[in-house]
Parts: structure tokens; C-alpha cells; sequence
């Protein structure tokens, strides 16, 4: 058995950027007229961190860098960058008193520096983002406040000078250094009732999800979860859930993943479950799995059925991605 197990991917302030990102891997494909921005610096007391992105085409915006209040402006910004083709630097600083009561009326004493990029002249940014949205690696992006822009993710890589818009904001760092580590990946040993719910919830969350289901009727669940399992078939496995509702696929599956290196491994069902099946694992398997073993899994918020567990569960998953001591729980 091995105790040498994959660490935990807690250093995720920025969100889930995978909505945006991956609009914006379309766009830049397509060679569309959408601009990305993205926040790379941030003082004070501010809604996001730096690496928010937000994708903004026309009427359409995915993502949020605020509370709604600083979209609009940005907006009307990304429209200049979308006609003409130009990186643009926007400075969005709410840290005196007069930006508390007037323009947007943010409420918030920080300071924002975000890039403005016209993704239809980067169109290298696609297979590096393609990369990363299948979960294989960080992806690393370098800006510089001069207009060039350099990325890569695994062995995809890209480089590009673009044309700057002029702006009255003095910009006193000359480059940002920004990377997105990979989405994590859950592995659910089960398509039972709750998955219905947890999935979409996970997904929102910025996780990848692939499902080990051997019992065709519970495949048929989730279809589209099926056809990315082989594409996902040698990634990185973060968290695993074994919720089954069958004691004995339950048992294989912990004993499968006592021998993994997977550093999370939920458990549903009550107490007495666990027992059960641990009296048939050898003692081998037993000190594999105590120290990662969260059973039952999820939080005790209140309230019994489906959604509930789900719900229970992602906030677990949640608080252990970011290192909270909830996750261990």
C-alpha cells in the first residue's frame, strides 16, 4: 500500500474560471469579435482575486469580477477592444470615501487592475486553453503592460505582440505573471440517486467528474458523464465517492481505491456501513484507507433526501479544496 498520496489542490481564490475560459477557447478558435478580461492585481477589499476572468461578446457576459456594479463599465470597454483589436488596461480603484456614494456605487475600499484582451487576435490562446479545460496541467499566462502575450499549458504554447490602447492610467508594473492550476477531478463510484444533483453542483464548483458505473441501467443517468470518461481515463483523480447503494460494489470499490493515491475518499451511508464493510477488508486495506476515509461523507447541514446529500457533500468537497478544516470533517 502506499502513503505517498497527491496533494490537495487548495490554492483556488479565482473561482471557476472553466465558463469563461472556455468561451473564450471558442472564441479565439472562431476568430470572434469577444474579449476576455481578466483581473491581474488587486488591493485592498475587492470582489475577486487576480486571475477572475470574465468573457464579454456582444450582449452577452460569462462570468461576474464584481457584484454587477463594475461589469457595465467593462463592457463598454470590451466593445472599444473588440472593434479595434487592441490589449487595454482598465484601473478600477473604489478605495475614498466619494466612491462609496457616486458612479456605480461599489461599496468596496479596493483597487483593481484588469487586462482587456480581443481574443480574435489571439488565436494560439485556443489550444492552450483546450489543454487546460481537459484538466492536464496549470496554465501559465504572462502579460505584459506593452502587449505581449505569452502562454502555455503542458506542450501547447503560444506568443503574441498586440497593438495597445492608450489610457491616462499610469501602469507601474510592466508584466503579470498568472497561472490557473489544473480542474480538479472526482471520481464517483456510483450513478445513484444524488449524483443527479451533485454533478451539475460539482461542475459549478470547477470540478471535472467522471463516473464509474458498471450497472448499465444507472449509466443511462448520466449519458453525457459516460462519453468523457475515456478522455478522462488518464488523468489525475483528486477526490473519489464510493455511493454505490450496493454493499457489495461498495466493498470492491474501496478496496480498488485503498490502493490508489487518490488523497480524498468519501464514503456514503451511516456509521454502522462503514463497519460492516470494514470488517471484510484485510488490515492492510484498513490502514490504507483510515487516514483518507471521510464516512460518512458530507457535512451535517440539515435536511434528509437527494439534493440534501448532495448538497451536503459538495460543501465537503468544497471546504477540503481550500483547505478548510471542515474538509476533514
Amino acid at each position: 500500500m502506499t502513503t505517498s498520496f497527491f496533494p490537495a489542490p487548495l490554492d483556488l481564490e479565482t473561482g471557476n474560471a472553466r465558463p469563461a475560459l472556455r468561451a473564450a477557447a471558442d472564441a479565439a478558435r472562431n476568430r470572434s469579435p469577444a474579449v476576455l478580461a481578466i483581473v491581474v492585481q488587486t488591493e485592498g477589499s475587492t470582489y475577486s482575486r487576480a486571475g477572475t476572468c470574465v468573457l464579454f461578446a456582444g450582449d452577452e457576459q460569462i462570468g461576474w469580477l464584481s457584484g454587477g456594479c463594475l461589469e457595465p463599465e467593462l463592457a463598454r470597454a470590451a466593445c472599444r477592444v473588440a472593434a479595434e483589436g487592441q490589449l487595454c488596461w482598465v484601473k478600477i480603484d473604489t478605495r475614498d470615501d466619494a466612491a462609496l456614494f457616486s458612479g456605480n456605487a461599489v461599496g468596496c475600499r479596493g483597487c483593481q487592475w484588469i487586462a482587456l484582451l480581443p481574443l480574435h487576435e489571439l488565436p494560439g490562446l485556443a489550444d492552450c486553453l483546450d489543454v487546460w479545460l481537459q484538466g492536464r496541467d496549470t496554465l501559465r499566462l504572462s502579460l505584459a503592460t506593452k502587449g505581449l502575450v505569452e502562454g502555455r499549458c503542458a506542450g501547447s504554447s503560444f506568443r503574441t505582440q498586440l497593438p495597445v490602447l492608450k489610457s491616462d492610467e499610469a501602469i507601474e508594473t510592466s508584466a503579470w505573471r498568472l497561472q490557473w492550476h489544473r480542474p480538479p477531478l472526482v471520481q464517483l463510484h456510483g450513478a445513484g440517486p444524488e449524483a443527479l444533483t451533485l454533478v451539475p453542483m460539482l461542475e459549478h464548483q470547477g470540478w471535472l467528474i467522471q463516473i464509474v458505473e458498471p450497472r448499465r441501467a444507472w449509466q443511462a443517468r448520466l449519458p453525457a458523464l459516460q462519453q468523457t470518461n475515456e478522455e478522462q481515463a488518464d488523468r489525475q483523480v483528486d477526490a473519489a465517492l464510493v455511493m454505490h447503494h450496493n454493499f457489495e460494489l461498495d466493498l470492491d470499490a474501496l478496496r480498488l481505491l485503498a490502493r490508489s493515491r487518490i488523497p480524498f475518499i468519501g464514503l456514503l451511508g451511516p456509521r454502522q456501513r462503514r463497519e460492516d464493510l470494514f470488517k471484510l477488508l484485510d488490515a492492510g486495506t484498513r490502514v490504507a484507507l483510515e487516514p483518507r476515509l471521510r464516512s460518512p461523507i458530507g457535512l451535517a447541514l440539515g435536511g434528509r433526501g437527494p439534493e440534501a446529500i448532495a448538497l451536503s457533500i459538495t460543501a465537503q468537497l468544497q471546504a477540503w479544496r481550500h483547505g478548510s478544516a471542515l474538509g476533514s470533517t
